[in-house]
């Protein structure tokens, strides 16, 4: 899994007064969970710009003055109004331990389905999956090439390689459906079938 970083700098005092000066000064208080006690720090508002307002996902090196730890987002506060962040706590990442996590579901492949004129449906747009920091993949690949139309894509049909998906068996990822053009063509196709044999009857 892709990585970024984020520079900050160890928060002497954490109270009210400290975290108010250091929002009004365009930081991000933040608190370093996993370790042998928790890491408390400040970093840039627009550090975070590509960590959070993407739908990617991405594991973080977080360098406080030259000392640094790997993590992953675990939570995240906003502003109600302005939506501005508020605080983030982030999750220790040990080379020994498996960390769970949501990843995205990404489409490859073609539907014989959607082009018989289907139209595809995307249940999960992101999935759990558990697995060791360095066996984290990008993306969960879900192919829809053997998806005719009404055909559902399971969770069990998807390549688990180094990590294990968390979902249920019967989980559906992808389903596509008859679209409106496509089920009143068929039923034209249906009545037309059935016109000729009305007619030998007579």
């Amino acid at each position: 899994m892709k990585s970024i970083t984020i520079n900050g700098s160890e928060r002497e005092s954490v109270g009210k007064a400290a975290t108010r000066t250091a929002r009004n000064a365009g930081m991000v208080p933040c608190v370093l969970y996993g370790g042998e006690q928790p890491v408390h720090f400040i970093a840039e508002a627009k550090a975070f710009k590509s960590l959070v307002y993407t739908p990617n996902v991405h594991t973080v090196v977080i360098d406080l003055g030259g000392k640094t730890y790997n993590a992953i987002l675990q939570d995240i506060q906003f502003h109600p109004v302005s939506d501005a962040i508020l605080h983030i706590d982030f999750y220790q990442l040990h080379d020994d331990k498996e960390i769970t996590m949501d990843v995205p579901v990404k489409i490859t492949g073609t539907s014989p389905g959607v082009l018989g004129g289907g139209v595809l449906r995307l249940n999960q747009r992101k999935l759990k999956v558990r697995a060791l920091p360095a066996n984290l993949p990008d993306f969960v690949e879900a192919n829809i090439s053997e998806l005719e139309m009404g055909n559902k894509l399971y969770i069990t049909k998807l390549e688990q390689n180094n990590f294990k998906l968390l979902q249920p068996d019967n989980t559906v990822i992808a389903q596509v459906r008859i679209s409106r053009a496509a089920l009143k063509a068929a039923q034209e196709a249906a009545k037309a079938a059935k016109a000729p044999a009305k007619g030998k009857k007579k």
